[in-house]
């Protein structure tokens, strides 16, 4: 039997049934095209790599071609590092991990706007961003009533079907059919004036629908593929990640013998990274039980929670798997598919969701200074890392927000702990937790002075400690205002010293 026979049970879309080459030749220079993909999973890949083949062979007759490419989050060397490499794209939003993207937009040949993941969606349905006119969804399959079975991440792909005015679908025949029913599409949210409370109270409510929508008039491609996602590299944890878990989970214990935790803690949000799946692994281990999760992607330190029992349930918008937990996943998708619901991510990082849920919020970030801002996006103050993300989201609405890193990086030529950032992501208001594997600072309630001893005494490294206390103590000292004592000369300078020297300390 056709493979077309299995995942394209609808007979008007197999009817639009062609190669990637023929959809790409239909996605015109100049489009904004929103493609599907979360954290490299659920990224269509074979008409990305069809379009940049395409693009390469315009730019070499001399015919400019580019596009505005949108996506749900970061996606894959096949979708992003293939359009980067022929230099075919102008605008890029509104998050990217992408090696070849990455210096483009810090070499200025990239455009890139850095937007919250829970506003992308709004801002697509006010007209904000300007016209979407092609969207390029993977699927894992299409029901004989033109339904959609998401794939493994949903990101954005909901708005994206709704709001493009024509439609390519990539089948991809390697995402397991066992994904149907574990997602949960909600079609409820209006613009305002008009808008209603989303009906959300508990991580495992379902309050949408599995399957996604779309006018079938607007598909003009389907394409049959058989791709595997693009896994996340997993390593085992550090020793700076493991303190760092240690002090959360110290941190957690001492919060429940206050009467401000209780044994299950309050849903879990957690960033990507190795210090976050550190930390998972350390509550795994750790003695809170019947634990639950909201958050944007799952990892493998969530996967193997629910595996073990420590967590119940969990609920994000894309999973972002090792090569083994995908297999993992594979293997056992229907005990998991019990236990984990997929949505949209103007769901997923919805902050009247994350603040009524009471969520706690652990993020990484580059660097942060001695009063509590966290810059989580740019290097040195001018070039790009990936972006904000979500960190945003759940940051400004959480129940608690924690932002996590090791106090150095650069075998030590640079402190995350600084007298300011170099840039400002969240604010001092934002933050409340800082944790690096010297200790952790609790800045809750306390003014700016107070914050500014915390961080340095628990937070920093004990060779960057000195100067930091010095530099606090000569802004005290400076004659400026003492509420947040600062020395504009002098505030940067270590950014600076780095640039010039490749070092912080003198």
């Amino acid at each position: 039997m056709m493979l077309s026979d299995h995942r394209v049970q609808n007979s008007q879309l197999r009817g639009r049934l062609m190669s990637a080459e023929a959809a790409a030749a239909l996605i015109p220079s100049g489009a904004n095209v929103g493609m599907s993909g979360f954290t490299g999973a659920g990224y269509p890949k074979a008409v990305p790599q069809a379009l940049a083949a395409r693009i390469e062979r315009a730019a070499d007759a001399g015919e400019p071609f580019r596009i505005g490419l949108w996506t749900g989050a970061s996606t894959a060397p096949e979708l992003d590092g293939a359009l980067a490499r022929v230099h075919g794209v102008q605008m890029r939003l509104p998050y990217q991990s992408d090696p070849t993207s990455r210096k483009q937009i810090n070499a200025g040949e990239m455009e890139y706007t850095d937007i919250h993941l829970s506003h992308v969606a709004q801002y697509v349905w006010f007209g904000f961003l300007g016209k979407l006119d092609v969207a390029v969804i993977e699927v894992a399959g299409v029901l004989p009533d033109g339904r959609l079975i998401p794939s493994t991440s949903v990101g954005n792909n909901k708005t994206w079907l709704d709001q493009a005015d024509k439609i390519i679908l990539e089948v991809n025949s390697l995402q397991s059919l066992g994904l149907a029913g574990m997602h949960d599409i909600y079609y409820g949210t209006e613009l305002p004036p008009r808008r209603v409370p989303i009906p959300l109270t508990r991580v495992s409510d379902r309050i949408g629908e599995p399957y996604l929508h779309c006018d079938l008039s607007k598909v003009i491609a389907v394409v049959e593929t058989r791709q595997p996602d693009r896994n996340s590299v997993y390593a085992e944890p550090d020793a700076n990640s493991r303190a760092i878990a240690a002090h959360l989970i110290e941190f957690f214990q001492q919060e429940i013998k206050l009467g401000r935790l209780t044994s299950d803690l309050l849903p879990l949000q957690s960033g990507v990274g190795n210090v976050a799946n550190a930390v998972l692994a350390g509550l795994n281990e750790g003695p809170f039980e019947h634990l639950t999760a909201y958050t944007e992607v799952l990892q493998d330190g969530m996967l193997a929670m629910l595996q073990s029992g420590k967590l119940a349930r969990a609920s994000a918008t894309a999973l972002s798997l090792s090569p083994a937990a995908a297999e993992l996943f594979e293997r056992e998708i229907d005990f998991f598919s019990e236990r984990i619901v997929l949505r949209p991510q103007e769901i997923s990082n919805h902050p009247e969701v994350i603040r009524r849920l009471g969520l706690i919020a652990m993020n990484s970030m580059i660097e942060a200074d001695i009063y509590g801002n966290v810059n989580s996006t740019h290097v040195m103050g001018s070039s790009i890392m990936n972006g904000i993300g979500g960190s945003g989201d759940f940051a400004r609405n959480a129940y608690m927000s924690i932002f996590m890193t090791p106090s150095t990086a650069k075998g030590g030529a640079i402190s995350c702990i600084v007298p300011m950032v170099s840039h400002v992501d969240h604010t001092e208001h934002d933050v409340q937790i800082i944790v690096t594997e010297q200790g952790l600072a609790d800045l809750r309630g306390l003014s700016p002075k107070e914050r500014a001893r915390v961080v340095i005494e628990r937070c920093a490294h004990p060779d960057y400690r000195p100067a930091l206390l010095d530099y606090f103590e000569r802004a005290r000292q400076g004659g400026g205002g003492q509420h947040t004592p600062h020395l504009l000369d002098e505030a940067l300078a270590w950014h600076s010293r780095y640039l010039r020297e490749g070092r912080m300390l003198p």
